[in-house]
Parts: structure tokens; sequence; C-alpha cells
């Protein structure tokens, strides 16, 4: 029993994460109708200037802390606006252009190689600057939860600046109808840039926050943006609710997976997860089907 009580503390902490990245995918393909294979990259970026820039006996009673938290943040959300402008311009703000494939993995692999430039193939230990607890005699990092409160947090602002500021419901208007919006006055590539910065920003802050709970490195990006994907597919693409929902159960599952059967096995319960859930209900538990003219 006590075993299941940490394994379900660890599961919603790392499916919160995944959560997280699901929210900013979901937060570009609303403006955009991409989905942007760069997510894992620009976290592991963020991890990695965490480790460059903030010594690891800073913790969040120092100004310095928030200094590197938002040094981080700006830093990471201007790449990903660079990319944005990179990855929309070719299509001409249409997403039945599907060049937006090849350029987001394009970047994707550009960024990775610029991250094994600086720091090689290692995997960049991100400090603990939040500490432990004791929890049916096991040490959990705080971080665990400060994940679980995050995601909960993004979820919750996302929500109110989507409904209640005018940027964000010009937003909305181009996850509607791109056309309609367009005609009506709104500069939709500078909304569609300004949505690859705030799904930026989103992962620079998991990035800062989380980086000691999952492994930094190149070749873990791929793994994060997948997992972040099937989080956003299980909830509903483009729903944050389901989102918000969908990561802590699919972390659970996948941190019991690991624990029962070893962690080779988490691409294997992955990849049964988002089967099973397609198969019963292909929108995901929060999406709703969609009409379309033939």
């Amino acid at each position: 029993m006590d075993e299941l009580i940490v394994i379900a503390l660890r599961g919603v902490g790392a499916g919160s994460l995944y959560a997280l990245i699901a929210m900013s995918l979901n937060l570009i393909f609303n403006a955009t109708g991409v989905l942007n294979f760069a997510q894992g990259q620009l976290l592991v970026v963020a991890g990695v200037l965490t480790y460059l820039w903030l010594p690891g006996s800073h913790g969040p009673g120092s100004p310095q802390w928030w200094l590197t938290l938002a040094a981080v943040v700006v830093a990471v959300a201007a790449l990903a606006a660079v990319q944005g402008v990179l990855t929309l311009l070719p299509m001409r703000s249409a997403a039945d252009d599907h060049s937006w494939i090849a350029t987001t993995i394009a970047a994707s692999i550009v960024i990775g190689a610029v991250l094994v430039l600086a720091i090689g193939p290692r995997t960049v230990t991100v400090p603990n600057h939040f500490g432990t607890i004791s929890v049916v005699g096991s040490r959990i990092p705080i971080v665990y939860p400060v994940l679980f409160a995050g995601a909960v947090l993004v979820w919750w602002a996302l929500r109110i600046y989507q409904r209640k500021t005018l940027t964000g419901l010009a937003l909305n208007a181009l996850s509607q109808d791109l056309d309609a919006a367009r005609t009506a006055g709104l500069s939709t590539l500078r909304l569609q840039v300004l949505s690859f910065a705030v799904a930026g920003a989103i992962v620079a802050a998991t990035g800062f926050l989380g980086g000691h709970a999952v492994e930094m490195s190149e070749s873990q990006a791929l793994h994060y943006v997948i997992f972040g994907f099937i989080v956003a597919v299980i909830g509903g693409v483009g729903n944050n609710t389901g989102a918000l929902v969908a990561g802590p159960l699919f972390g659970i599952v996948e941190m019991y997976a690991s624990f029962e059967f070893g962690g080779g096995t988490q691409i294997l319960v992955a990849l049964m997860v988002i089967v099973t859930v397609l198969m019963l209900k292909p929108q995901g538990i929060f999406g709703r089907p969609h009409a379309r003219r033939v």
C-alpha cells in the first residue's frame, strides 16, 4: 500500500509535466492547426539554461531564483517565437499546407544539434531547489506536487486569458474560423507567433520548475513531446481541461508500469493506452466530434 502511494505521487508529478507540454501543444494547435514537434527540445533547453544559470544553493526564497526563472522564460519564449515565424511563413497562415510538419521537425533537429554542441550527449542534472518531504517512509521531491500545482495554475491562467482578455479572445477567434478572423482585420500571423511564444513560456517554466524530476538531455526531448502529445490526444486535442485530467492519470499508469515491469515498458504501455482510448473515444475523453463538409 505504501508503495502505491509513492507511485501515485510520483506519477501525478510526472503526468503533470506531460499535461503542461500538452497544454502548450494545444495552445499552438488552436491558433494555427500546427502540432509543434520542437516543444520537447524547448523543454530541454529550459532545463539546460536552469542548470547553467542557477547554482544549486539558490532556492525559491532567493531573488536570483526568481530572476533566473524570468530569464529562462523570456529566452525560451523568444526562441519559440522565432521558430514560429519560420514555421508559419511557408504556410501563409493555412494549416492545410502541411509544410509545418517538415519545419517543426527541422526545428527540433536544429535545436537538438545545438544542445549536443553545447553540453554534449550527457544528461544534465538540474538541482532540486525545493527539497524533499517524507511520505510513508520514502523521501519524495517536493517538485512533484509543485508540478501538479503548476499545471493547475497554467490551466486556470489560460482559461482566464482566453476568456477575459482581448488577445485571448482573438486567439479563440483564430481557433474557430481563421478566414473570418483575417477578414475581420485581425493580425493573424502576429497572433499565431504569439501563441508560439506563450507556449514556449509554458514549457520554459515547466523545465525550470520540473527539471529535477526528469532527465534533461537531447536524447530525451522526443520522449517528452511524444508523451505530451499522447496526453493531448487522450484528453482531446485542443482541450486544456482534458490535458489537465489525462496527464496525472497517464503519469500514474506509466509509473506503475515502470515499477512492476521496468522502465523499458513505458513506450509499450503508452501505445496501449492511446490505442485503447482512440478505439473507445476517437476524439479523446473531453474532445468533441467535428462535423466535416463533404
